[in-house]
Parts: C-alpha cells; structure tokens; sequence
C-alpha cells in the first residue's frame, strides 16, 4: 500500500469510537470475510465494530478474478466439501445477490481424450505438481459430472455439455482449430465485487444501531482487554475495548496477529495477477463466454469478457504478504503465450492493456505443497491465551463468504454464550432486494424508480441494484453535472461521499466506480473528480494536490497506467 504523507482532521466516526472506547466485538480487516462476519454479528443483535486499515474490499478481495464460482478443479485436490458448500453459495448467490452476480457460460478447449488419467491419482494423492499433464476429455467428463450432482440444486444453472471440433468451433470459430472437444459448464460472474462487499457492509451497519465499521483505521497493538488503534487519516491513536477480537485480515493475519502480540504461522499466500484488455476483437471471440483451460505448466487460467473489456488471469506464485503484489512484465507474457494458445490467429500487445492488477490469496501455510494444491477451505483458529478471546480466519475465498461470515459469527456467539437469532441464507444483499429479473421486468422498474434519467437508468441499476432508486431520488433534488465523461456526476459523487464512506480519491476511481479497470483513469478524469471532492471533504488545496498525486502514483506503480502530473490552466 502506498503511504498517504498528508493528515486531516478526525473523523465523526472515529471520535465517537474514540469516545465511547467500548465494543462487544472488534473485527480488524474489510475484506470481504471481515465485512460479511461483521453483517452477520450485527443481524444477531451483537455491538460490532468493523476497522479495515485501508478502503473496504481493497485488499486480496479486490484482486479476484470477478468470479462466484464452485472451484471444480478443488475436486482433484480432494476437497468435496467445500466443492459442494462453493456450489451451494454460488446457487444462493444468483437468488439473493443478482445485481452483482449473473450465470456465466463457461468453456473448456481440450486437446486429448485420454490425457492425465494416470498423473491424476498421484497428483490427488501427493498434492505435489510434478511434471504438467493435461486434463484430457475423459478426467473433465468425470469431474463435471460430479460438478453437476453439486451444482442442480433445483437447476439454478444448466448441466454441462460436450461437443466436438466440428461444432465447438461453429460456435466459437476463432479457437485453436486443433482442439478436440469443447466442455461448456455454467458458473457465476461477479462484474462488480468491491460494489457487493460494500452492499454486504451497508446491509450490516444498517441492522443494529451499534454496529460501526471504519476504514483507513489499523490495529497496532494489544493492552489486555484493548486494542491499540491508529487513524491513518488524521494519525490520532487511542484504545477499543472488547470481548472479542476477529482477525480477518486475510493474507496479513500473521502480521496482525504479530502487533497484536500473539505470534503467529497460519499464512502462506499465493499470489495473482490479471490484466484487462481493451481488445474488441478478441473481446468478439469469446462470444460472452469465459473461457477457461489449463495451460502448458498446469496452471489454471481464463480469458472472460467483463465490461466491454477482456480480463486475463490468473497466475499462481508464491508470495510475502509483507510485500506489495504487482503483475510483473513476466507474467504479461504469460498471459500474451495463453492468448495465443487458445486464439492463435489474434494478435494481442501491451497498447491493450488498460490496467492491471495483482493480489495475495489468503492461503493457510503449505510447505512444499505445490501452489495450485494448497486448501481453498477455510478453518477458525481461537487463541485464549490474551486478556480476551483473538479468533483468527485462516483460508478463505469470495464465492462462500457468505456461509464464511455465518462459521465465524456462530463462533464469536459462542464465545459470548449468545444464541443465533437470524440466518443470511437465503436473505437478499443490498440492491438485489426486489431487483428486475426480466427485461420486461427491468424496464417497468425504471419507469417507477428512475423516470427522468434516460441513458444513465441502466448504469445506476447495475451500479447500484434497487439502491438505484435512492440514488436517483437524491440526484434529483439539486443541481447536477457529469463527470469522468458521464461515468459519474456531481450529485451521485457527492451521495457516494454522504452515504458509502468515501475517504479519498483512489475510493472513488477504484472501488466505488470502474474508472481505473475499464481504462478511463487519466489525468483529465482525475483532476475532475479531487475537485468534485474537494468542498464535499473539506480538503484544502494541499490534501487536495496531494490525493491526486497519491492516486496517481498508485494506478502507474501498482496498476500498469502511465498517468503523468498535469499542469493545471
């Protein structure tokens, strides 16, 4: 993370934490585990304070591959359970969360029939990655059908089907014309993740009137029953007293764990890295379909149409989560070498690409357990050895946070000898309560809730879910102008300020909006939107200048951009 060098004044938020010094239960870590489990304890009646030492889902959460999807490939490493607990969620998710998450056609090209059938035991049982064997048609028939047995639940999505050269390419004409069979499966895309980890937040800060959560707030150390906490705002420290502490810190649970004075070695992230092209015609060779294969060296990889873009990912590499993940010129080769394995005939270069991005998965510690065999589970470790209980979350992924959040909550319940009073299976997210599941349906939605917006009505439903109507009735009430070339406006930014949070301007260029991933994060946009902010943050023209040139040097550093300074006229 890139340091902020500039201070400002305290938060309403942080000094009435401050104040009051007192919570049932702190959680340290936004991402979308720690945001989930503090819905969920504040849906139980239980006080609940949130702390997240940057922007919510701005850690390993936003680094995914934009996925909600069962894992099949955790079926060679053995781990069924999670399999059918990832298919079931994702099955929950197209229910309570469609504005976010839509069925996603899936195809594998395959190569051989009969490839890996007898590397596959040895892979199962050792979990050592040896020498690459490619799946063959045989060994993906076997696990999509055990998929499938996973997946009906009532069908939510279609069983996969297999399909010959002939036809696999009449339906997707620019593959590798020496494939032998296609294998298309459904599972589920996540178009905006960081937008459902807020929707996740929102529907938790709005449960109980004592659930608070704060971002750009770090835990620094433990004094018996408290927590040392730092604003990174405005640099104020003082003390959160609780009965338990969470740690969902994802990849860094260690390094909390070591601040906090209980020494740790649950970790052993992987990293990720993907890159977004803008590329119409590979963008048309997909023909909206993800397309999902493993590559020479045994890695699974994809190539997915999102937002008018093409996402490429993912690499697999061991990693220190005490060091920033960037996406190396390597590992753009890579992905160039796949693209060309899969559609040899289109010709891709860096000129396409308009962002990139890296993570750390938060794995558990694997050894010499090859990257893609370590556990995609999750497990709950509790230390009672301080004042208070520290529970800690070791593994877990987007696609079961939901069911994640519930584990870990049902745990803290138990330790406070409280009772579970409400389930979130089954409980809509946010703007996917009563969300348009028709086109028919979605356009009488819009004329009830959205009359007057004309062209930015579909852009506010995806954005916001039904959410949209709130937005739209605020934008209504004052003068309004648009910004980032009609991504955004005067008034939503300023009811993002009001109502989601918003601290800086990387919150709003990275998370709150797809400025930075669909490539229109330039110097323009971002002169626009600081002064846009300036007035609604109280920002004096040195923090002003300063956010700009932090955001700046985060989207080149970290993101691939080359946005340079830009002399204001």
């Amino acid at each position: 993370m890139i340091e902020s060098a500039h201070s400002s004044p305290e938060r309403d938020d942080v000094r009435a934490l401050r104040e009051s010094g007192r919570t049932t239960v702190l959680v340290i870590g936004g991402g979308i585990n720690g945001i989930s489990t503090f819905r969920d304890l504040a849906l139980q009646g239980v006080d609940v304070v949130l702390v997240e030492r940057g922007d919510f889902a701005s850690g390993a959460s936003a680094a995914s591959s934009h996925m909600i999807h069962g894992g099949i490939r955790y079926l060679e490493n053995g781990e069924f359970r999670l399999v059918r607990e990832s298919v079931e969620e994702r099955n929950g998710l197209l229910r309570i969360a469609p504005h976010y998450v839509k069925p996603l056609e899936t195809t594998i090209p395959i190569y051989s029939t009969f490839s890996g059938i007898l590397s596959a035991p040895l892979r199962f049982l050792t979990h050592k990655s040896g020498k690459p064997k490619e799946r063959g048609a045989f060994l993906i028939k076997v696990g999509l059908t055990i998929y499938d047995t996973f997946s009906r639940d009532g069908g939510t999505v279609p069983r996969h089907r297999f399909l010959g050269r002939k036809r696999s390419l009449a339906e997707l004409p620019q593959l590798d014309p020496d494939i032998k069979y296609t294998a298309t499966y459904y599972d589920a895309s996540m178009h905006d993740p960081e937008r459902l980890a807020l929707d996740v937040l929102q529907d938790g800060r709005s449960a109980h009137p004592a659930a608070h959560a704060i971002n750009y707030v770090e835990a620094i150390a433990r004094d018996g029953e408290q927590v040392v906490l730092r604003d990174r705002e405005s640099g104020t420290e003082f003390t959160v007293r609780a009965d338990v502490v969470v740690n969902t810190s994802g990849p860094w649970t260690d390094l909390t764990n070591d601040a906090l004075g209980a020494e740790t070695r649950y970790m052993g992230g992987t990293k990720g890295s993907h890159i977004v092209l803008d590329h119409p015609e590979l963008l048309a060779a997909t023909r909206g379909r993800e397309i999902f294969f493993e590559h020479s060296d045994g890695r699974i990889v994809l190539i997915y149409p999102l937002k008018g873009r093409v996402l490429v990912g993912t690499t697999d590499i061991d990693a220190d989560p005490a060091e920033i993940a960037v996406c190396t010129e390597e590992e753009v080769d890579y992905f160039f070498d796949l693209i060309h394995h899969v559609f040899p005939d289109i010709a891709v270069d860096r000129e396409q690409i308009v962002y990139r991005f890296s993570g750390i998965r938060p794995l558990p510690r694997h050894e010499d357990t090859a990257p893609g065999f370590v556990s995609r589970d999750y497990r709950i470790e509790v230390d009672h050895n301080g004042a208070v209980p520290l529970v800690s979350l070791v593994g877990g992924k987007w696609t079961t946070f939901r069911a994640l959040g519930q584990s870990m909550s049902d745990k803290v319940l138990e330790l406070l000898n409280r009772t579970r009073t409400v389930s979130t299976a089954g409980r809509a997210i946010g703007g996917g309560r009563d969300f348009p599941r028709t086109e028919k349906a979605k356009r009488i939605w819009i004329a009830e809730n959205l009359a007057g917006a004309g062209d930015r009505a579909e852009k506010l439903l995806t954005r916001y879910g039904t959410r949209a109507a709130q937005v739209w009735e605020y934008v209504e009430q004052g003068a309004d102008a648009p910004l980032a070339d009609g991504d955004l406006s005067t008034r939503e930014l300023e009811w993002m300020v009001r109502n989601e949070l918003v601290a800086r301007l990387q919150d709003v260029i990275l998370r709150r909006t797809s400025i930075a991933f669909t490539g229109n994060a330039d110097a323009r946009v971002l002169d626009e939107i600081a002064d846009a902010l300036a007035p609604l943050l109280d920002w004096d023209r040195a923090r002003h200048d300063a956010e700009l040139e932090e955001t700046r040097l985060l989207l080149n550093e970290l993101h691939g951009l080359d946005i340079s300074s830009r002399a204001r006229g």
